[in-house]
């Protein structure tokens, strides 16, 4: 049986109309938006399926992505009951998702503990006027040696998100990620992209929103993986409540080590799946270790072809 990597991208995935395939075609993904709104007192067909402010916000955007992605693996799930996960992998939020796919926590409790985490990385970031910047072009060592020089004359600038050679996102207060756009220029770095982001992800400014975080995890998660999660923070699986629960406070404040998690795994797994809206994990994949064979789930007619595929 081939070993399969069940992976889940993160913030940013979100498109307005993502899943309206799958509510349009099954009861369970019906079920599933009820649930999830019931728990959170949001309406999510009308969060996702029609244009709103609302989805641009962390606090939203987290828990309609993670619901999506739910509903993706539920279903292939549905159909390919016989498909083992040899591990689970998320890049940011879609650690949660990756969470949640291995049993380890209810989506329903999910989706209420996502919503809260980017409530608290709102509140974090309410007084700052915090961003993030993608560097093209430019190695990794050189974004860190400049992010650490700018560190050490007082400006707040970190590493945040490793997707890909040459594509590392830094997080910070916005104005000093601004002022080393020449700087970067310089060092090589063919873009110095600021994002449309109200947060700093990964990085010391969150640090305010670890101990509330912690606190609904342990209430949260339980002692129930089907298989290892791969953490972002350390490349390395994990499967207990307490490991979930110190990792996932860390990467708040940590960088997300996506490519590092892909180039530990690959020799180990045979393919990778992506659930959810989009193919941003397959394209970074491509990438990343080309000879990683990935499939994606994104609406009934992907899921159809990945289970011909795999599971007959």
């Amino acid at each position: 049986m081939s070993k399969i990597a069940m992976i889940f991208a993160g913030q940013g995935s979100q498109a307005v109309g993502m899943g309206q395939d799958f509510y349009n075609n099954s009861d369970i993904a019906k079920e599933m938006f009820s649930k999830a709104g019931e728990r959170i007192g949001v309406n999510f067909d009308e969060l996702i399926f029609k244009e709103n402010d609302m989805l641009s916000q962390t606090a939203y955007t987290q828990p309609a992505i993670l619901l999506t992605q739910m509903i993706a693996y539920r279903l292939f799930k549905e159909a390919c009951p016989n498909i083992e996960a040899t591990l689970f992998l998320g890049h940011s939020l879609g650690e949660f998702s990756a969470l949640c796919a291995s049993g380890a926590i209810d989506y329903v409790d999910a989706v209420e503990l996502v919503h809260r985490r980017g409530q608290l990385m709102q509140d974090a970031c309410s007084d700052i006027d915090a961003g993030m910047m993608a560097i093209v072009g430019l190695d990794d060592s050189s974004i860190e040696d400049i992010c650490a020089t700018a560190l050490e004359a007082g400006k707040k600038v970190w590493p945040a998100n490793y997707n890909q050679d040459g594509q590392l996102v830094i997080a910070g207060i916005k104005t000093d990620l601004i002022s080393l756009e020449d700087t970067f220029k310089k060092a090589g770095a063919k873009r110095a992209l600021l994002l449309n982001m109200s947060v700093a992800s990964h990085c010391e400014l969150l640090s305010a929103a670890q101990a509330p975080l912690e606190s609904l995890m342990e209430s949260m998660i339980r002692e129930n993986f089907e298989a290892p999660v791969v953490s972002n923070v350390s490349t390395l699986g994990y499967s207990t409540k307490d490991e979930a629960v110190s990792l996932l406070k860390d990467q708040l404040v940590k960088p997300v080590k996506y490519k590092q998690s892909i180039l530990a795994i690959a020799d180990d797994i045979d393919m990778a799946i992506e659930f959810g809206n989009g193919v941003t994990l397959k394209g970074l994949n491509r990438r990343i270790a080309k000879d990683l064979k990935t499939l994606n789930i994104s609406d009934m007619a992907s899921l159809e072809k990945v289970t011909e595929e795999i599971c007959n």
